[in-house]
């Protein structure tokens, strides 16, 4: 799967790796994990990283992106990671770049580059990168190892979502020969400070319940600005205090931003990808995302929601 991707890493001198924008911990571990898995087996390569800010992901190593000119991307290979549709990618000028390849596991949706290794199976980009690394018998650097795993930890749920397996250990234990100190990578991650508690405890008193059991929480901009957090923490960060109420088993978070109404899907059985797909969206079965232009656009994925777990009761 990975051998084109590999001889055209070899055949390039500059490397540039994009991602999706508002990352989260997969994107930002395969980024990073990526570029030092190139510089320990390929000496003398200039790669770079490059997107918006790592945001809460700032305490990872090496997240700070680097500014590259245009010309850069003359005689470079351009690799996506961790995004399955073009609008998603930060950064449009991986296009400049002669020769493109990804690297993915959501659900295919269109193809993005020339080179491209996609498998849905995977519970994290940040896995297929540390599967290409075994499977090409790269060295592997203790960033990247370390990086690598707090992609798949993010991305797994802590290895609790239906996407981790057999592999998905096998994988964490080939990284974990490298030192990776987990209780310092867990204090970042789910650490939280009294106004994270607060925020989720008002959150948590937000939540509605369609007439099917559709868990749901709409915030406006007008309350976005006044609770004062930043998109990420309130759009993908809330979502999960929906995600254990029995009896639910389809939730959705809908958050109004300056590009639109950004929704996050989730299910714990069903498939609800086709309903962020059908809404310009993407991801997993049973993890989507996707931005809306109004709430009434948005209270229309939730009525499709709330028909499909009607047909699954």
């Amino acid at each position: 799967m990975f051998e084109a991707i590999v001889k055209a890493i070899a055949a390039h001198e500059t490397i540039i790796i994009h991602r999706h924008s508002s990352p989260d911990g997969d994107a930002l571990g395969s980024q990073v994990g990526l570029k030092h898995l190139i510089l320990e087996n390929y000496p003398g390569k200039t790669v770079y990283t490059v997107g918006d800010p790592a945001g809460r992901y700032a305490f990872m190593a090496d997240t700070v992106m680097d500014t590259v000119p245009d010309e850069a991307y003359e005689n470079a290979l351009a690799i996506i990671l961790d995004t399955s549709g073009k609008t998603l990618i930060c950064d449009e000028r991986y296009q400049l770049a002669p020769v493109t390849a990804r690297i993915d596991h959501h659900l295919f949706i269109e193809q993005i580059a020339q080179l491209e290794a996609i498998d849905s199976t995977f519970e994290s980009c940040c896995g297929l990168i540390a599967a290409m690394a075994l499977e090409s018998g790269w060295n592997m650097p203790q960033l990247a190892a370390q990086s690598l795993f707090t992609g798949m930890v993010t991305d797994s749920g802590r290895f609790r979502y239906d996407a981790t397996n057999a592999r998905t250990f096998r994988l964490a234990s080939y990284l974990m020969e490298q030192p990776i100190d987990t209780n310092e990578l867990y204090r970042n991650l789910y650490a939280s400070d009294l106004e994270q508690v607060q925020l989720r405890a008002q959150f948590i008193q937000k939540i509605k319940l369609t007439d099917h059991g559709v868990a749901f929480i709409y915030t406006t901009r007008e309350e976005m600005a006044a609770l004062g957090a930043d998109l990420f923490s309130i759009s993908r960060g809330m979502v999960s205090v929906m995600s254990d109420i029995r009896g639910v088993d389809i939730w959705v978070n809908f958050t109004e931003a300056e590009q639109g109404v950004l929704c996050e899907l989730r299910s714990s059985r069903s498939n609800i990808n086709p309903v962020a797909v059908k809404y310009g969206g993407g991801g997993h079965m049973k993890a989507s995302g996707a931005t809306l232009k109004t709430k009434e656009e948005a209270m229309q994925m939730l009525d499709d929601l709330d028909k499909m777990a009607e047909e699954e009761k």
